[in-house]
């Protein structure tokens, strides 16, 4: 199998993922913008990681708040804490990304991220020219039910690089369950925080490091 197109997931494939602590903070931060000073930590937890439309509602009717104007507050919060780890050295691109350069591919990132912050960090870094498409999350309610597995982020980016046979590489398994939903190959690289990572479902390839695409796309 040969591929004319990369797309990558970017946190935790190009770039290091956000500490944990960090985004629980953002979520806490957001609760004390709406006079919420004490919520229940089961609820940050919710607005941490993994929210959906659902859990969202829930949360917000606990504390008498409109979800339309929380989210979008909690995903502008969160994406800042992000740019300040960036820019203050804490979340990097991963060193071996140089090995992207010379791959003959078009190339394109899907993430369930922020759209800012995956524009924050193409910028921040001078690598946008290096991809040809980069889609992350609106600040809105919906985006949660388009995050992968749902393909439809990895969609619009194969339309915009007029795809033919591509490959998508992340580091979990909804990324592997978002490629099979749009139909294309899926590379799952073991960095550092996946070596021992026990997978219940199974990529097209399993990576190392990015410099492994090489003998994939290339063969």
């Amino acid at each position: 199998m040969t591929y004319d197109t990369v797309v990558f997931d970017n946190d935790g494939v190009l770039v290091g993922r956000t500490r944990y602590d960090v985004l629980e903070a953002a979520a806490e931060d957001t609760f004390e913008q709406f006079g919420v000073s004490d919520p229940d930590p089961e609820d940050v937890e919710e607005m941490t990681v993994g929210a959906t439309p659902k859990t969202v509602s829930d949360v917000c009717s606990r504390y008498g708040l409109s979800p339309k104007d929380f989210w979008p507050e909690r995903d502008r919060t969160t994406a800042e804490a992000q740019y300040e780890e960036v820019r203050a050295g804490r979340k990097t691109l991963y060193d071996d990304i140089d090995e992207l350069h010379d791959l003959d591919v078009s190339m394109g990132i899907v993430s369930s991220n922020q759209q800012a912050t995956v524009d924050f960090v193409l910028d921040h870094f001078d690598v946008r020219d290096m991809f040809g498409a980069a889609y992350g999350r609106e600040p809105t309610i919906q985006s949660l039910r388009r995050r992968k597995p749902n393909s439809h982020y990895i969609d619009r980016a194969l339309a915009d690089l007029d795809a033919d046979s591509a490959l998508f590489v992340g580091d979990n398994e909804s990324d592997v369950r978002a490629a099979e939903n749009a139909g294309i190959d899926s590379a799952f690289i073991r960095r550092p925080h996946r070596r021992d990572w026990d997978l219940n479902t199974w990529p097209t390839w399993i990576i190392d490091d990015l410099e492994d695409l090489h003998d994939i796309v290339e063969r």
